[in-house]
């Protein structure tokens, strides 16, 4: 089916659009020809960025008022729904885990029965990786058994659960992707990353290069990997961004109901964050060695061998350099060099 008759067709709604990867997300959808509506609490998310960058409809709200997601639809014909509006801290969920269930359970529950009473029924879940929990092989297949460690990972994979049971009950047919580290920014510097409580490693570098920060930590180097620090799947925002794009036209054309990992299949050390973040921006700053943190496993890397083989995605910048120059680019954008 070509991609701009579906295209002028489609209006997707984007929950949580006004952040990281959901406005890289809407960004996608634009450039693709869809129309795009954002609902976002904007409580992480940017109204600047949608009024300047996205020029998109932005409601303020928030996933869990059935009423206005009741009225959203049907003032508007919404022909899918990207859902990004979720809290993502490992350790925040885990000293607060009502939030998280809150949120992340509760909310996606009353999106997904106002969808079905509005008779929508394709949905694109941001799920992550910490559904799987400690990898028992590497890199993780998309088939590998999940049980996650941390009332965040519980939550993602909840909502996975219930996408299953709507779709029996409903006939809701999904797309979840599990994420692993999401990282880097628009390449044009137009979108990035822009927490307020940053807890990711690349902007945590960058923001130390920028002199923002007294230093960065390395929390732990004897694990068993090759420089003793921990290695991790870093993956481009914007390929994030074009694989849930692929994922709504796999739906639109009638696609099952999957699940699909996103990581290139490749890892890289913090020290290899660090070294290559000093090269790209030509700073030197300090870096300390902290103790092991709990829960850190050595090594998380996944193959996305099943959303190439079926939506036929491929990243675009797999390698750290292109990664950091392009969050660099944002970062001094965004902040000032």
């Amino acid at each position: 089916m070509d991609r701009n008759n579906i295209a002028a067709q489609g209006t997707v709604l984007v929950t949580g659009g006004a952040g990281y990867i959901g406005s890289h997300a809407a960004l996608a959808l634009k450039q693709a020809g869809y129309d795009v509506v954002i609902l976002d609490d904007l409580s992480c998310g940017h109204q600047d960025l949608v009024d300047s960058v996205l020029k998109v409809e932005l409601i303020k709200g928030d996933i869990s008022d059935r009423s206005l997601l009741d009225q959203l639809f049907r003032d508007r014909k919404i022909d899918g729904i990207m859902h990004f509006a979720a809290y993502i801290e490992v350790g925040e969920s885990v000293r607060d885990p009502g939030k998280y269930y809150q949120n992340n359970v509760f909310g996606t529950l009353t999106l997904l029965e106002a969808a079905v009473a509005a008779d929508i029924d394709k949905f694109i879940f941001s799920s992550t990786c910490a559904t799987y929990g400690v990898p028992e092989t590497l890199p993780i297949p998309d088939d590998h058994p999940q049980n996650p460690v941390s009332p965040y990972g519980t939550s993602k994979l909840m909502v996975e659960q219930i996408l299953d049971d709507f779709e029996v009950a409903h006939g809701t047919r999904s797309v979840c992707f599990r994420y692993f580290n999401a990282a880097g920014a628009d390449p044009e510097g137009r979108l990035g990353e822009a927490r307020a409580h940053e807890t990711h490693l690349v902007p945590l570098v960058l923001r130390t290069a920028m002199g923002k920060r007294d230093f960065i930590s390395i929390y732990g180097t004897d694990y068993d990997t090759p420089d003793g620090t921990c290695v991790r799947d870093y993956i481009h925002v914007s390929d994030l961004a074009n694989a849930h794009v692929l994922g709504l036209q796999y739906l639109l054309k009638g696609g099952k109901s999957t699940k699909f990992n996103l990581g290139n299949g490749n890892g890289f050390s913090v020290k290899e964050i660090i070294e290559a973040s000093k090269a790209i921006t030509g700073k030197e700053f300090t870096v300390k060695v902290d103790d092991r943190r709990p829960g850190d496993a050595p090594t998380l890397v996944g193959s996305a061998e099943r959303a190439t083989t079926i939506l036929g995605w491929q990243p675009k910048y797999a390698d750290i350099d292109s990664i950091i120059a392009h969050a660099w680019k944002w970062h001094q954008n965004r902040y000032g060099a």
